[in-house]
């Protein structure tokens, strides 16, 4: 690579970097103040509940929590005042935790497209994730389904920013990347939805990577020195 190119390829990577983290994250449940001050078994409790929950919540108390976890109620309610604000701060967590995974997977050296291809199957690993009953108790609570939609908007907001890149430098065919966006950025969480995943031949995350793939393989614009194929 000469050095024109070499600069022209850090240039894009450091505009790629800079527009994804000029896109405002979703406010915590549990601020980074109130996450430091968790003691250890705070923590401990916190990952246990994420296993708990895979069976369900809904007919769980805050007492049966604290005996499934064999810890005490007042070390829960240090956590949150009930159990659907508990459900929140780990659900919260999770999604905060695979969104750090999911900027990680952002190497230095991608175009556009595949960073967003790398972003959104690392992402799609908080909705795959989930558990028939889990997905089926969180689909009852209201605030549970804000939170979702917060965290969607962020990766919507992700997923327009990369492809309004992509789209400057030529590297997809003139599209509307506002929806483009809202269809790519959803598809793990729509084919995650309890009623829709024993409709599917394969896993929720194969058959999110596959519409992936064969969306981006249609957006991207062919190289102009490749001859059309007859």
């Amino acid at each position: 690579m000469s050095a024109h190119s070499a600069t022209i390829a850090l240039d894009a990577t450091t505009e790629l970097h800079r527009r994804v983290r000029a896109v405002k994250p979703p406010r915590a449940v549990l601020d980074r103040d109130r996450e430091r001050r968790l003691t250890d078994r705070q923590r401990e409790v916190l990952d246990q509940l994420g296993h708990l929950f895979d069976h369900g919540f809904a007919h769980l108390t805050m007492a049966e929590i604290a005996a499934h976890t064999t810890c005490s109620l007042r070390t829960l309610y240090g956590l949150a005042p009930s159990r659907d604000e508990l459900v929140l701060v780990v659900v919260d967590r999770n999604l905060w935790r695979v969104g750090r995974s999911a900027m990680a997977a952002l190497a230095p050296d991608m175009n556009p497209l595949d960073a967003l291809q790398s972003y959104l199957k690392a992402a799609n690993e908080a909705v795959n994730g989930l558990s028939e009953p889990f997905a089926r108790d969180l689909a009852t609570m209201p605030a549970a389904l804000r939170l979702g939609d917060v965290h969607a908007d962020y990766l919507i907001a992700v997923t327009h920013c990369l492809l309004d890149l992509a789209l400057e430098r030529g590297d997809i065919h003139p599209v509307d990347t506002g929806a483009a966006a809202r269809v790519l950025a959803n598809i793990g969480r729509d084919l995650s939805r309890p009623e829709v995943t024993p409709t599917l031949q394969t896993s929720p995350r194969h058959a999110s990577e596959a519409m992936l793939e064969i969306f981006l393989r249609g957006m991207r614009a062919q190289p102009t020195n490749e001859a059309p194929h007859d």
